[in-house]
Parts: structure tokens; sequence; C-alpha cells
């Protein structure tokens, strides 16, 4: 089997993503995406996510998106061509241990060899992929068994992510004009200080030399009438 991957074009449709592989790549991909359309809930929506092949749940059925980044439609599954091998994405599964379980007891009782790790199972080959398992796990997971047991595990969890955000942004515009306001009330009550400070001083003075100019012209009256 060819090792050759995608080109970096980046395909916008799945049509464009399997010519850009080698006809190997390309005819055990393309049985794979036949078996995920004829089984998979019709609301899933075929395209391109990631740069991959994909099946996902619109923002049309689920509105809130995938928690890692809403304004990506909730993923579902994926196919891909990689360097060494064929990669088939299976999140649907990932979110359900039961049906995790299930799928990998009914693909080894095939006799066939299954290297997967937590939800990306990797392949040389299509004859190493029972497709009926495949097809039959994919049909047990309708939109909304796969979108409730992905509510229980992630559901809302960028919602939270979004009001810290907002709540952390709100304390650091209240905390600026504070800080202005205190270094604005500091500078004004030194100056009022001095102020006072030198009125004070200018006036004392004031206030004592004029009695004693009053008393030194009484004393020279009077001394002036006793001569």
């Amino acid at each position: 089997m060819s090792s050759t991957a995608p080109s970096d074009a980046k395909p916008a449709t799945p049509r464009q993503y399997l010519d850009s592989l080698p006809k190997d790549r390309r005819d055990a991909i393309q049985a794979i995406r036949r078996t995920i359309n004829a089984r998979r809930d019709k609301r899933l929506k075929e395209g391109i996510q990631y740069g991959m092949l994909g099946w996902c749940v619109p923002h049309t059925v689920y509105p809130a998106g995938y928690h890692c980044d809403p304004s990506q439609p909730l993923p579902f599954a994926s196919v891909a061509s990689q360097k060494n091998h064929i990669g088939i994405y299976l999140f649907c599964l990932y979110t359900d241990e039961a049906e995790q379980a299930r799928f990998v007891k009914a693909w080894k009782a095939t006799g066939k060899k299954l290297d997967m790790g937590k939800s990306c199972i990797r392949i040389k080959k299509i004859e190493d992929v029972p497709l009926d398992v495949l097809g039959d796990a994919i049909e047990r997971m309708t939109c909304e068994k796969f979108i409730k047991v992905y509510d229980q595990r992630w559901g809302g969890a960028a919602k939270p992510s979004a009001k810290k955000a907002a709540s952390r942004r709100t304390p650091a515009k209240k905390t600026a004009p504070k800080k202005a306001a205190s270094k604005k009330t500091t500078k004004k009550k030194p100056s009022t200080k001095k102020t006072t400070k030198k009125k004070a001083v200018t006036k004392k003075p004031a206030a004592k030399k004029k009695p004693a100019t009053k008393k030194a012209a009484r004393k020279a009256t009077a001394r002036t009438r006793s001569r």
C-alpha cells in the first residue's frame, strides 16, 4: 500500500479529498465512506472537518457545537489518509464506553487484528476492516443517543469557560478607573496641605506686629504729655 498522504491543497469537499489520494488509499477510504453513509443517521452531515473526510452533527441539530470549539459542529466520525496508515476516528464511540466495548468485542470476534487507541483505529488495507461491524456500530449510535451521552460527559463545557472569561474581563475594567482615581486623590491632598501651611505662617506674624505697633505709639504719646 502506498504511504502517500493527501497534498497540502486542503480539499474543501469529500470528492476533492478522495481525488487527492493515490488509488489504493482512495479505494479503501471510499469503501469505509460507503459503509458509514449507508448506515448513519441521516441528520449527520458529511463534509471536511479538521482536514479530514468526516461526519458531524450540524449546528441546526445541536446548536452548542463542539465543546473544544463551539464554532465547529459536533464531530461524529472521520476518516483520513495518514503517512503510514489510514485512520478511522470514531468519536461517537469514544463518548460511550459501553458501545466502545461492544464494538471492540465484535471486531475481535471476526479474527481481524484491531489496532485502536482511544478513538482512532489504524489500518493498512481495507481487508483489515470488518465493514459490517463498523456499520452496526454507526447505525446503533443515532443522533439522539450520541447527543445524550455527549451532553452527560461534556455538554455545556464551553458555556462555563465563556462565563469565566467574561468575569475575568469585568474586574479588569472596574479596577483601572479605581486606580486612576486613587492616584488623582493622592496628588490633590499634598497640594492642599501645603497651601494651608503657607497661609498660617503669613497670618501669624501679621497678627503679632499690629498690637506691638499700637502699644509703642501709646507709650510715645504718654511720654510726650508727661514732659
